[in-house]
């Protein structure tokens, strides 16, 4: 027993040679930024879509969608072509929420503040004229007549293109829904029945955009009474006294 515990007591310890790990045969460089990425600033989300809805109004306007890209907007907004996709999905996309928010101007100047229940349909034809003859989105779009956006918002009969198709729709859907808010408001408060809002606000959509297109192709002598004519008509299909305005 002493001696094998003797034994055991000078028998030399192995020796562990330490496994060293294994270099991967390929190495993975990070990607890098493109230079429009790279120099790009960074603003926080809200800004980073204004800014890319105003440069994009403006090129697709004056350049026309199909000749604008995405590079061209991120270098016009001075934001990465990445962040366009981030927040809009595509350049489809993208003049679709041209469309809901140029809608979304002309919501803003047909109403100015009022309450529903007390503007009158006819102000709410005239106020559209304005805008669209003094906003310079819409002027831009109409001097391009082959282009893309050169498209009156509430025109059904005179319809745009089919690149243009995403920012038509999404305008139209906008308006008219407020067209209809505004249509059944008014009935309801001043007690006029035998009105379906969702109907009218569909005739009324065609019924301006058609006056539109009139007056942008007519002597200019003739826009005042085209805008006229509209806005009585409006005001009758609403059931609205025309006569004391």
């Amino acid at each position: 027993m002493a001696t094998r515990a003797s034994e055991q007591a000078i028998a030399p310890q192995a020796r562990v040679t330490p496994i060293k790990a294994a270099k991967p045969s390929v190495q993975v460089k990070a990607a890098k930024p493109c230079a429009q990425d790279a120099k790009a600033r960074r603003y926080d989300p809200a800004e980073t879509r204004a800014r890319v809805i105003e440069a994009a109004f403006m090129l697709f306007a004056t350049r026309g969608y199909a000749a604008t890209g995405t590079a061209d907007i991120a270098r016009e907004a001075d934001v990465s072509e990445g962040s366009i996709f981030y927040h809009f999905g595509s350049k489809r996309a993208l003049l679709a929420e041209l469309g809901r928010v140029h809608g979304g101007r002309m919501i803003a100047a047909m109403q100015e503040g009022d309450s529903l229940e007390l503007l009158h349909p006819a102000t709410v034809v005239r106020r559209c004229f304005a805008f669209c003859e003094t906003d310079s989105a819409y002027n831009a779009m109409k001097g391009r007549a082959s282009d893309a956006l050169a498209v009156d918002e509430c025109s059904t009969q005179h319809q745009p293109s089919p690149e243009a198709e995403p920012f038509f729709l999404a305008s139209r859907e906008v308006v008219q829904q407020w067209v209809e808010q505004h249509i059944e408001t008014f009935c309801r408060v001043h007690g006029i029945e035998g009105v379906d809002p969702a109907i009218t606000a569909s005739m009324t959509f065609a019924l301006v955009g058609d006056a539109l297109h009139q007056a942008k192709i007519s002597p200019v002598e003739d826009y005042q009474r085209i805008c006229e004519q509209c806005a009585r008509l409006v005001a009758i299909g609403c059931g609205a006294d025309y006569s004391r305005l």
